[in-house]
């Protein structure tokens, strides 16, 4: 007895510590970052990146590094050269790369990734060996090749998955990884980045490959932003400075691309004519301007935005969200936490986190969203909201977007993650109507039906129309083959409702007996429910050995009539097609539940009617029960 008190005293002191290992640590501002940018330059190049964009997608994230970060720019070929010196991002810094990126080509003769990756990841640059604020941004269009012996390239990238990745991943090293075009070797690329914990893109041609390197950057260092609302943003009085990048549409030609900047005050400002406090910057793909000190209020654009625009802030107010990973699982599920900071104090005050409505969406792949919002009814005690993210309906990759919308202000912060489902498990999911129904008529019916259904929860959100919906169906067509067959039993009275409980229990465990059992005899015992007196077991075999033996004489009356059994089976089917029809409205009635198993629920409704059937023929068949009472 003492040695079960001990134990439970054990248990009660390592409870707080476990539940308390199992909380996500709490929130705090990031550490400055440091980015190290590998760029190809093999020969290869020159197919996929005819017009070198390699140049303005460096360009750009040399002028969107946060101010302080550490950040430097290598490329490879056979040989691995520093093109831009590790160090501190400062406007000297940013002007050297804007100027060393006209340097970068298509002359190298190899591929010498590996190299590339030691140099880079040198200790010497970092003062020491960990690099746990450190991300990689590697961009390759081809394979391992640092010789003409297959077996030796083949070795350099076996190690490069083994000893060297082991090596950077042991040391805390972030690496994203670009694809460019779908001749490299993207099996080694995605495993570089899932082992590491980084960010994998595959840009399909050389016009995708600033969004793919905007992305990695992203994810490396997220930076504050405002939202645009149309072509429309607002500054609040706590921006020092904003950063507008907007992206031409696809289909507007550079070379003639007419873009505006207007102020609160009414001034518009072109490439052509900058006003004081403002840096324009114009690229074939995108334009970047940049104003210091701006005047506070409702800014617009004149032009058309193009995927991917965005208006970053710098500001002392910020709000700073957990780091959201590149993928997850139902069983590692994305912890949101989202909190505001003015300088480096965390904001837990009620007055002004009770004016912010902070929302969460979610956008797939193809277009489909939905939203969920963060903020309650009562702010949070510690200025701290929060929510998981456990599954959703499809694999595949989502955009998550995060808008705090304040009073005086307004922030945004924007992620990419990928959900990944376990293997087999979507594949049973769509088979379920056709594993259900052994008959394979009713099986298309279900099918079209599941584009209509209406949006429902996916884990902590709403996905418009990216449910998994089939299972339902199945369910009720189901239910709709078995709702006649009672109806059709009801009608011979309380001993063969026996019969009829009989072969609906056998109907539901094997589903291959389901139209062969029961539409054979039952239509004719509602014409001829008072022939008893004739008992003939021969007719029924199945039946024979479960019903008792009085019940027998009804089967029998029924099978010596086997001429009028092609007349009433038709009528069973006439009265399914309704009873469908009238389940197609419930599935619409029961959106938002498609992921309970309602095949049990949906029988309640049946047998009450089934009951009110009963009673009725009870009731008329007073004379035939009480003789079978007194047998």
């Amino acid at each position: 007895m003492q040695e079960l008190l001990k134990s439970l005293l054990v248990a009660a002191l390592m409870l707080p510590v476990a539940v308390f290992a199992q909380q996500p640590p709490s929130l705090e501002l990031p550490d400055d970052a440091d980015i190290r940018i590998i760029v190809d330059i093999s020969g290869s190049m020159k197919a996929n990146d005819p017009d070198n964009l390699r140049q303005p997608a460096v360009r750009l994230l040399a002028r969107m590094l946060p101010e302080g970060a550490g950040a430097g720019v290598w490329t490879f070929g056979q040989y691995v050269n520093m093109l831009v010196p590790h160090g501190e991002v400062t406007s000297d810094w940013r002007e050297l790369a804007i100027d060393r990126s006209g340097q970068i080509n298509s002359v190298a003769l190899r591929t010498n990734l590996g190299e590339a990756l030691r140099v880079a990841s040198d200790p010497y640059l970092s003062g020491g060996e960990e690099l746990d604020n450190t991300d990689f941004i590697l961009l390759t269009d081809g394979k391992v090749d640092i010789s003409d012996d297959a077996g030796t390239n083949q070795q350099e990238r076996e190690e490069i998955l083994g000893s060297l990745l082991a090596e950077l991943t042991d040391r805390g090293a972030t690496i994203h990884t670009v694809a460019l075009s779908e001749e490299a070797d993207l099996a080694l690329l995605e495993a570089l980045a899932s082992e590491t914990g980084g960010s994998y893109s595959l840009a399909r041609s050389a016009e995708a490959l600033t969004l793919a390197f905007l992305k990695a950057l992203n994810t490396a260092v997220p930076q504050q932003q405002i939202p645009i609302e149309g072509d429309s943003f607002t500054v609040d009085d706590g921006v020092e400075e904003f950063t507008a990048l907007i992206f031409r549409a696809d289909d507007e030609p550079a070379a003639t691309r007419e873009l505006g900047l207007v102020s609160p005050t009414g001034e518009e400002s072109t490439a052509e004519s900058v006003a004081d406090g403002m840096r324009w910057a114009r690229e074939t793909e995108y334009d970047l301007i940049t104003v210091t000190d701006p005047a506070a209020g409702q800014w617009r654009i004149n032009g058309e935005l193009g995927e991917g625009s965005r208006v970053t802030v710098v500001s002392d107010l910020r709000m700073v969200v957990s780091p959201i990973p590149p993928t997850f699982t139902a069983d590692d599920p994305v912890s949101v936490r989202v909190a505001f900071f003015e300088g480096d104090q965390k904001i837990d005050n009620a007055d002004f986190l009770g004016v912010i409505d902070v929302r969460l969406t979610l956008t797939s792949d193809d277009g489909r969203s939905g939203t969920k919002t963060l903020s309650g009814d009562q702010p949070p005690e510690d200025g701290v909201y929060s929510d998981d993210i456990a599954r959703l309906p499809d694999s595949g990759e989502y955009e998550l977007d995060i808008v705090a919308d304040g009073q005086t202000f307004s922030r945004r912060f924007t992620a990419v993650t990928r959900f990944v489902a376990p293997e087999g498990e979507e594949t049973p999911v769509a088979a379920e109507p056709v594993d259900t129904l052994p008959e394979p008529e009713p099986e298309p019916e279900p099918v079209p039906e599941a584009p209509e259904q209406p949006a429902s929860d996916a884990g902590p959100i709403d996905i418009s129309q990216v449910e998994e919906s089939e299972p339902e169906p199945a369910a009720n067509a189901e239910e709709s083959a078995v709702v006649p067959l009672w109806m059709m039993a009801a009608a011979g009275g309380v001993g063969l409702l026996v019969v009829a409980g009989a072969v609906f229990l056998m109907m539901r465990r094997r589903k291959s007996g389901d139209e062969e059992a029961p539409p054979v005899v039952q239509p004719e015992e509602e014409e001829i429910p008072v022939a008893e007196p004739d008992p003939e077991p021969e007719a029924d075999p199945e039946q024979e050995e479960e019903v008792p033996e009085d019940d027998i004489p009804v089967a029998d009356t029924t099978i010596d009539e086997p001429e009028p059994e092609p007349e009433p089976e038709p009528e069973p089917k006439k009265e399914q097609e309704p009873e469908s029809e009238d389940a197609e409205p419930e599935e619409d009635e029961e959106f938002g539940l498609e992921d309970f198993d309602l095949s049990e629920f949906d029988d309640l409704p049946d047998t009450g009617d089934e009951k009110g059937i009963l009673d009725d023929e009870d009731e008329s068949d007073d004379g035939e029960d009480d003789g079978k009472k007194d047998r």
